[in-house]
């Protein structure tokens, strides 16, 4: 028996893990709620390289492809995932190897700039212009199974919009579709 995921994909600050708590309690059957922040955070503190150093670099790509394979594991396994991911084109790639086995929803989580700005401010977690930075980048695939605005919906609206479209028969497409591009593919 293989687990449903459902990868969430969105800057920082545009309201996933807000999204993934009210789809556990909406999704029929359990579901994980596993944010790769929540991995990250596992992480010895102690011996890990400075950030912003090659030696992080490394660290955070082997933290970033064992999650991917952790993802795919509890799927396998039979387990529904909610992923939380801020993705990178080679990071999309991976996760197009690694969970080609199972089934996979790819969410969209959209929000405008401005707002994802006033949210990074008023969080004061994160460093500022994160999710600037990554806007340009970790919606540039551009196919999904399914979209959201955390600007016009609330978490709870977004969830429900995800949980109708999981209702429907034949779906989770797009990662069937990104699999057979070309460009996205790990480079050997």
């Amino acid at each position: 028996m293989s687990g449903h995921v459902i990868l969430l994909n969105g800057t920082s600050s545009s309201g996933k893990s807000s999204i993934a708590a009210e789809l556990l309690d909406l999704l029929p059957g359990p579901y994980f709620s596993l944010p790769r922040d929540a991995v990250n955070s596992m992480r010895s503190r102690a011996q890990t390289p400075e950030f912003g150093t090659p030696e992080f670099d490394e660290v955070f790509e082997r933290t970033v492809r064992g999650y991917h394979r952790m993802l795919a594991g509890l799927a396998a396994a039979g387990n529904g995932v909610i992923a939380d991911h801020v993705l990178r084109p080679h990071w999309l790639a991976d996760c197009l190897e690694v969970l080609q086995e199972q089934e996979v929803t790819f969410v969209g989580v959209h929000c405008p700039l401005p707002e994802l700005q006033r949210r990074e401010q008023v969080r004061g977690d994160r460093p500022a212009g994160l999710a600037e930075r990554q806007y340009p980048i970790v919606h540039a695939h551009g196919d999904y199974d399914v979209e959201c605005d955390t600007s016009v919906h609330s978490p709870r609206e977004c969830a429900r919009i995800i949980a109708d479209f999981i209702a429907t028969p034949n779906r989770s497409e797009a990662f069937r579709r990104l699999n057979s591009a070309k460009d996205l593919r790990p480079h050997q």
